[in-house]
């Protein structure tokens, strides 16, 4: 990626995602991987008359201490990291990783005690304004099995940093995905069909958002809270889930009465069901999910990327996002992709609205 496409990259964080005003504050959370566009976002936020604040971290100690620290330790986070939530008005989050399969010899238990830490953290970072994104790296290309300039190229055209005007590109984005939730604003019961895929739930009277690339960037989905207790079926997820390390196969999962009753997996089964007994809430759905970028088109293994996959839905284990009017809370939030470009359908309220892809109304 060229000085130029960093220069737009950074300006769409700092302007288009949080309008960084003159006196803000604006913490900048990245590793070393991403220099250059660190570099490019601490420039753009004194251009605007803010103040970065950088936090860098280093390879392998993350990793160092899920291994070594106490149960103590990793049920706590220094104060400064709840200080910086709680009073910084605007955040950047720059995922670089390096290894994306080192935390798989860790064990889930205390990877499970430390997103319970976090889970406290991060409703605090949701109260202000923040957007995520995530830097070309060679590890995030072995994962979509491309090389590193093919993955570059491709992250570069999912944010249409290849346009002369990004921001303008992303908002003609959520004019026309404005158009799908206007339809869906008024839907009661949505069914779910795909392989080995049957899932029945109730959105009545929850808020559909228009993720246009302010928080996720890239983005380009609509999604919304179903009615937890509503979820009925079953599901089977298309693509594999990349998480801590992992990479989970074939995950089937059943519901009754909104609560997941059987849960298996062709690979990593007992790490499934440890995320599934995290909490409560991490066996009912926060979130459903409708991907809607055109210029996603392939599975690559980031979950930042794979959920706009335009033609997949993606539900989520865990936590609601309380602004769609869910109410779940869990410290898992863990999405699941169901591909139906080929073979799948939705309906809502007894009318198909989208099948093998392609969408009837909107």
């Amino acid at each position: 990626m060229d000085e130029t496409q960093v220069a737009k990259w950074a300006d769409l964080l700092t302007g288009y995602c949080l309008a960084v005003q003159p006196g803000e504050a604006v913490a900048i959370v990245s590793e070393l991987e991403a220099r250059p566009l660190v570099e490019a976002c601490f420039r753009a936020v004194i251009d605007r008359g803010g103040h970065p604040l950088l936090r860098l971290s280093l390879p392998g100690l993350e990793e160092y201490r899920l291994l070594h620290a106490s149960e103590t330790q990793l049920s706590r986070y220094p104060m400064t990291l709840a200080y910086e939530a709680e009073t910084v008005p605007c955040r950047i989050r720059i995922a670089a990783e390096i290894d994306t399969r080192s935390m798989a010899q860790v064990d889930p238990r205390r990877q499970a005690i430390r997103d319970r830490a976090l889970g406290n953290l991060r409703e605090l970072s949701r109260r202000n304004r923040w957007v995520i994104t995530q830097y070309p790296t060679a590890a995030y290309a072995a994962e979509a099995n491309m090389t590193l300039e093919d993955y570059t190229n491709y992250v570069a055209r999912s944010m249409f940093l290849d346009q002369p005007d990004p921001a303008e590109a992303w908002r003609d984005l959520g004019r026309r995905q404005a158009g799908l939730i206007k339809f869906m604003t008024g839907a009661r019961t949505v069914r779910i069909e795909g392989d080995d895929t049957d899932l029945t739930f109730s959105v009545a009277g929850r808020t559909w958002i228009n993720s246009d690339g302010r928080r996720n960037m890239p983005s380009g989905e609509i999604f919304t809270g179903p009615i937890e207790e509503s979820i009925q079926g079953r599901l089977r997820s298309t693509f594999p889930v990349c998480r801590d390390g992992r990479r989970l196969e074939g995950i089937e999962l059943e519901f009754r009465d909104g609560v997941v009753v059987h849960a298996r997996a062709q690979a990593e089964e007992a790490y499934l069901l440890s995320m599934l007994d995290l909490d409560p809430g991490a066996r009912r759905l926060g979130e459903f999910g409708i991907g809607l970028n055109s210029g996603i088109d392939r599975f690559t293994g980031s979950i930042l990327y794979d959920e706009k996959i335009g033609g997949t839905v993606h539900l989520a284990l865990g936590q609601s996002y309380p602004e769609t009017g869910g109410v779940n809370e869990s410290s898992l939030h863990w999405d699941l992709i169901l591909d139906l470009r080929s073979k799948g359908r939705i309906t809502v309220d007894d009318r198909v609205v989208m099948e093998n892809g392609r969408w009837y109304v909107g």
